[in-house]
């Protein structure tokens, strides 16, 4: 595989985008904004630069990545030569169902569709193609050049051999990819969720406010990033959206939403990318700031 389509040029989209491209590989970065296709390649420019301050990577590689990366907002003509598609398009199932039936009519055969979803059921979307064995997930970690888990997810119709080709692919990504089952959640977010669900509910019932509850998971858990901080990095209504298909999916009350989280989502609190969730990030001209202050502690 050396030609990939990426969909979507949002945070997990630019970010896909970049590994694929820092790695050698002709990218088709897909989005129907142009302003969304815009300020995606400054993301990735501005990472690669922050990549070139810490010497991670030379000048070199950094405009190496960026002539491997085109943009575009014509999905049908963009995928034609692709042998690899990821979707990481808004966690909405009726759009990605879509967004694959676009995919499985205008791209060849033997291409791969993958989906970045991180709850949705990939045999679902699988079954809105013509190419089921051919429809995979790859679930990357935010922020996707940093992290080094890909969850690959196999529906119940996934082949073996496109199984091992993503594992394959994974690798050569510098990523460690880990093979899950088809489920509302998968492995990570089955896992996380009810956690960062648990610590919105804690923080309700006034056991404790969001610094303490925070403080109490970093220093006491060794995590990098206090729950409900990471809620924020990740989006309120994402976390939302992840919970409400696990509720419906397994159709456990364990798994239904905190009140606090759905009125906070309602309310437009939706963490960084609003510029207000458990914490404030107002005093920031934009949410990448903070976004780059957490990759300036990881890289």
């Amino acid at each position: 595989m050396k030609n990939i389509a990426v969909i979507g040029a949002g945070t997990m989209g630019n970010g896909i985008a970049h590994t694929f491209a820092q790695n050698g590989f002709k990218v088709q970065l897909i989005d129907i904004s142009e302003g969304t296709l815009k300020n995606g390649l400054a993301i990735i420019s501005k990472n690669l630069d922050r990549m070139v301050s810490k010497e991670t990577i030379s000048e070199e590689i950094k405009l190496q990545t960026l002539s491997n990366i085109i943009t575009s907002s014509n999905l049908s003509e963009s995928v034609k030569q692709a042998d690899l598609v990821v979707e990481a398009a808004t966690e909405d199932i009726d759009l990605k169902l879509n967004i694959f039936k676009q995919l499985d009519e205008a791209c060849p055969s033997e291409t791969i569709l993958a989906s970045n979803t991180s709850s949705i059921s990939i045999t679902k979307i699988g079954a809105a193609t013509n190419r089921a064995d051919k429809v995979i997930g790859m679930h990357f970690m935010n922020p996707v050049p940093i992290m080094k888990l890909v969850e690959v997810i196999r529906g119940s119709k996934t082949s073996d051999v496109i199984t091992k080709s993503i594992m394959d692919l994974s690798k050569k990504l510098n990523k460690i990819p880990v093979e899950v089952n088809d489920a509302p959640g998968f492995v990570a977010n089955r896992i996380l969720m009810p956690m960062i669900n648990e610590s919105i509910d804690t923080l309700e019932n006034g056991v404790a406010g969001v610094y303490e509850i925070d403080t109490v998971m970093k220093l006491g858990m060794a995590h990098p990033m206090g729950p409900l901080q990471l809620a924020d990095l990740i989006g309120l209504d994402v976390c939302l959206s992840i919970l409400n298909v696990m509720h419906d999916g397994f159709k456990n009350p364990k798994y239904a939403p905190c009140p606090l989280l759905i009125n906070m989502v309602k309310s437009g609190k939706l963490g960084i990318k609003s510029g207000e969730g458990f914490y404030d990030y107002s005093k920031t001209k934009k949410a990448e700031i903070v976004s780059s202050q957490f990759l300036n502690r990881i890289i």
